[in-house]
């Protein structure tokens, strides 16, 4: 059976605070098989409204994201969900609440992948200690995408923590995403285990002046080569 191809993207929706209907459009044009999300609604009526956009995205929830710091991820009806969960990282008061989410999927191919969306903080310490935490949790899990707003670019302490020789490496394009309407810094990306493969992709054709409608950050997506499983 051959290899499945996975797309895996990106995107800090900024608590839906801009055209929501735009943000679902820029997703239909990406059309990932799995989205991970920053900066959704967190508080009144969450639920509701990140279930209407992942419906109007054409995606389905991964199960309820309080906790999580505003992450989550949303899929496709082309993979199967297996697992998934949202965690909570600890910050200091009064700082906005931290956390993450993850999602394993199986794709019709056979194999499977756990894809991680993560929102790091405004502080670079703090940052260092999540990005820790958080691959200590999955130092079992393989093969493993890590996506996400670091707040921070290459040369920080958490994006190096992710970028290990071995076990993760980027694999997102080249690019700026923030702030949407005139990108300048690279902060939303995404890492993936040596083991997947990036794939080349046709681009995405949505206009500049939309970017800027849907978020305060460019999405960033990726194909990936996703390998069978060994017969036993």
């Amino acid at each position: 059976m051959p290899a499945g191809r996975l797309r895996v993207a990106s995107y800090n929706t900024r608590d839906f605070l801009d055209d929501a209907a735009v943000a679902a459009r820029v997703v239909r044009a990406i059309d990932p098989d799995v989205l991970c999300l920053q900066e959704v609604p967190r508080r009144l009526l969450a639920g509701v409204r990140l279930r209407r956009f992942a419906r109007h995205c054409g995606l389905r929830a991964t199960g309820p994201h309080r906790g999580s710091g505003g992450t989550t991820v949303l899929v496709s009806d082309r993979v199967r969900l297996v697992e998934a969960a949202h965690h909570r990282l600890p910050v200091r008061w009064p700082d906005r609440t931290r956390g993450w989410a993850h999602a394993r999927v199986a794709l019709p191919e056979g194999g499977e992948v756990t894809a991680v969306s993560l929102h790091l903080s405004l502080r670079a310490a703090e940052r260092e200690r999540h990005v820790a935490a958080v691959l200590a949790a999955l130092e079992d899990v393989d093969p493993l995408v890590v996506a996400g707003d670091l707040n921070e670019e290459s040369e920080g302490g958490a994006w190096r923590r992710l970028d290990l020789p071995g076990r993760l490496r980027l694999v997102a394009p080249d690019g700026p995403t923030y702030p949407a309407h005139a990108p300048r810094r690279r902060l939303d990306v995404v890492f993936a285990s040596p083991s997947l493969r990036v794939l080349p992709a046709a681009p995405v054709a949505v206009p500049d002046s939309v970017w800027r409608l849907a978020s305060d950050h460019r999405p960033a997506w990726v194909d990936l080569e996703v390998a069978n499983p060994p017969v036993p």
